[in-house]
């Protein structure tokens, strides 16, 4: 899971990869995913699976867990300031 702190709201990113400096570079690059373009990412959150499907699966359940992503980034911005 990303955190955005750039503009004029927090904004989190869930996402699966192999190679999470990869990936995170690729975004704040602006050539990751379309919703992360022309934002700065730092990583608030990350778990290891040892097959892609349980990632997947994983993913699915964070992007729809927002209750558990307001809590990480509400943590995550208190630890900023």
């Amino acid at each position: 899971m990303l955190a955005s702190l750039t503009g004029a709201r927090a904004q989190t990113y869930v996402g699966w990869t192999n190679d999470l400096d990869k990936r995170l570079a690729a975004h704040n690059a602006g050539t990751g995913a379309k919703s992360t373009r022309g934002r700065q990412w730092a990583i608030l959150y990350t778990e290891e699976f040892k097959n892609r499907s349980d990632a997947m699966s994983r993913e699915w359940h964070l992007k729809r867990d927002r209750k558990f992503r307001k809590k990480l980034l509400q943590e995550y911005l208190a630890k900023e300031t």
